[in-house]
């Protein structure tokens, strides 16, 4: 899908100063500014994340009452169990923390809730249960924030210690100590730890207590945790994630190990993208399948034969997570088919008994390919249960209380949420919704954003510049990978490759050297590189091939060049009525697909873009000349009309016209 570029502003004499004065390119420093960065002692620590001090634990607010109750419990020999949660950021938080207390000498276990049966969070059930289990003190990890009633209800049966980083509502649950950095009247510097990062606070302020230690150990676990979670990586989660992928590297863990080995990652330099993207997901499939205790188990295991049995299991869950996603994604796609999102602004599926460990995920496949507001719902008994994702400008949550009186429940943030449902009022809640989108969305909010740092041509990137801006990873929230912005590239040679042709490789025409451009699923765009001038967003990085360092361009959007963006005018719209009409002459069907029928179109030796070709479609279908038939994915073209068309009864035509007047004033 094409992206509307959004080229972040720059002060250039601050830039040359702030260059100079840190001893870079003016690039890394307009990287540095880009990001908030704009002293030097602070980029230089931003640089250097190590150099990034640790804040001293006990400026959290309710530190120093969790540490001494804890100590309390190890010092009595009372029960302590670790409430954590079903996420990689909850495994973590609860694996680093169990590490910790059993190495103080502390009586601890751990309980991990079922995703599907008991939800996120605090579960009253379970609570009662591990009070009557005997549990004296009870430490959440990565929740418990928004338990007022549960942690009420518990009280007087088991003292509570509650450590989380989620957002607080209007109260806080009644417990010993409620350490989270985001409460109003916490004073801790970084707001930005995950919840593991929060549990690393509290192991700093025990050992701090109790050793007069300064506690750095597990960093891998904590990064993998703070990577996995997606928060802000700045400040202390910087320095966390920096160390820490450098300990993962040649850790101890067997269950680390094991989860390397069975990703394949063990030789190589990892990188946050290895951890979220290959690593957290199979540590997730635990809760999203079966049991996320599974994957505490994995990390905290010390038998190395078990850590690779444990890892295997996971491993073989993530691949029935993907398979199952992959199964869901298409029935939803199915479903897409027979929906126009013209006049649908809100994506609602609904499938029965599709596993609720992953519509999530679809729900954000989704919203990447057709970048709508999107709600896959799992259906059972009459009632739904959905995932709700979004796009920006659509606050999801304001969305869903317009229309909850439709609902059974719901709750969440801007960009995601979860509902319930009944079935009877599906058709009634998509249209609520697609209303809620009309008074609140425009048509180019339907066209996703790509921030630009710079406008660089990919032949003035040197090798150099590669390598002093690969000081700025670890990347993720907050630090993206800097994008950069080329218009007007020509390509040539281009070609599909990958084992079923789904990836594109083409050649950028430079004057002084090649440049390889890579573009991941774009394999069918092949043809249409070759032909037209392209407006390109892309990482560049270096590559390394049979001992040949070189420059390549991973492209991760491109679209026609302005020159190639050609409004249709009358007689070009004469020969796209044309050549469609020898289209469904041929082969009694037209394709509803804009590239296959340009690269067609380009085949009988006329020039045509794919912008042209867009708009002339658009244009056919409002006039009523092209009837979309969702549900075979083709154009019904019907007989020619008698009289003479109208072009302006077309608002798609007569904007393109207005556009191309103030265009040549």
């Amino acid at each position: 899908m094409q992206k509307r570029w959004h080229v972040l502003e720059i002060d250039e004499k601050k830039c040359r100063t702030f260059a100079k004065s840190l001893g870079v390119s003016e690039v890394t420093a307009g990287l540095l500014l880009h990001r908030g960065i704009d002293e030097v002692k602070s980029a230089q620590v931003f640089l250097q994340p190590e150099k990034q001090e640790f804040y001293d634990p006990f400026l959290m607010k309710d530190m120093d009452k969790a540490v001494e109750r804890i100590k309390m419990a190890i010092e009595q020999k009372e029960k302590i169990v670790i409430y954590g949660d079903y996420d990689v950021d909850g495994i973590t938080a609860t694996t680093l923390l169990k590490r910790n207390l059993t190495r103080l000498g502390a009586d601890v276990e751990y309980y991990i809730p079922d995703r599907q049966k008991e939800g996120y969070g605090f579960n009253s059930d379970a609570l009662q249960r591990l009070a009557d289990a005997g549990t004296d003190l009870l430490v959440s990890v990565d929740c418990g924030i928004s338990a007022v009633q549960e942690a009420a209800g518990i009280q007087g049966k088991l003292d509570l210690v509650i450590t989380d980083h989620h957002l607080p509502g209007d109260r806080l649950p009644e417990a010993l100590a409620v350490v989270n950095p985001h409460r109003e009247d916490c004073a801790y510097p970084d707001k930005n730890l995950s919840g593991v990062g929060v549990a690393f606070k509290l192991c700093q302020a025990l050992w701090k207590s109790m050793n007069a230690q300064d506690f750095t150990d597990d960093l891998e676990i904590v990064a993998l945790g703070t990577i996995a979670d997606i928060v802000p990586l700045l400040g202390e989660n910087r320095k966390i994630v920096r160390l820490g992928l450098e300990r993962m590297q040649h850790t101890s863990l067997p269950g680390l190990q094991a989860l390397l080995e069975v990703a394949k990652l063990q030789d190589k330099e990892l990188n946050a993208g290895h951890v979220g993207f290959v690593i957290a997901p199979r540590l997730n499939a635990a809760g999203r399948m079966d049991s996320a205790a599974k994957g505490t188990e994995l990390l905290i295991t010390t038998d190395r034969d078990r850590a690779h049995e444990l890892a295997l299991q996971l491993d073989e869950e993530n691949q029935q997570r993907q398979e199952v996603e992959r199964e869901i994604l298409a029935a939803a796609e199915k479903q897409l088919q027979s929906m126009d999102l013209v006049k649908n602004h809100v994506i609602v599926l609904a499938g029965e008994n599709w596993h609720p460990g992953v519509i999530g995920i679809v729900a954000s496949r989704i919203v990447d390919k057709y970048y709508r507001p999107t709600i896959i719902i799992s259906t059972k008994d009459g009632i739904g249960k959905g995932s709700c994702r979004s796009i920006a400008g659509f606050h999801m949550y304001e969305a869903l209380d317009s229309c909850s009186s439709l609902l059974l429940g719901f709750g969440g943030h801007a960009q995601a949420a979860g509902i319930s449902i009944e079935l009877s009022k599906l058709e009634e809640f998509q249209a609520a919704l697609n209303a809620f989108a009309e008074d609140h969305l425009q048509e180019e909010d339907y066209t996703p954003v790509v921030d630009i740092e710079f406008e660089l041509a990919p032949d003035q990137v040197s090798l150099e510049l590669i390598e002093e801006m690969a000081a700025l990873e670890p990347y993720g929230m907050g630090n993206p990978k800097p994008r950069f912005g080329c218009r007007n590239l020509r390509g040539s040679y281009a070609q599909a490759i990958g084992r079923e042709g789904q990836h594109l490789r083409f050649k950028l025409e430079a004057r002084q050297k090649s440049i390889t451009a890579l573009a991941w699923n774009k394999g069918t765009y092949a043809g249409l590189v070759n032909q037209e001038a392209l407006d390109l967003v892309y990482v560049p990085e270096i590559n390394v091939w049979n001992g040949r360092t070189s420059i390549q361009c991973m492209v991760e959007d491109f679209s026609p060049a302005r020159q190639e963006c050609c409004f249709p005018d009358h007689a070009a719209l004469g020969q796209v009525y044309l050549f469609l009409r020898s289209v469904q002459r041929q082969d009694n069907t037209i394709p509803c697909d804009a590239l296959q029928l340009t690269l067609r179109y380009i085949e009988g030796r006329q020039k045509i873009s794919l912008y042209t070709m867009e708009k002339a479609l658009a244009i056919f279908q409002e006039l009523g000349l092209l009837q979309p038939d969702f549900s075979e994915q083709r154009y019904i073209m019907p007989p020619a009309p008698k009289m003479k068309l109208d072009l302006m009864k077309s608002s798609i035509y007569r904007k393109g016209l207005e556009k191309n007047k103030s265009g040549r004033k």
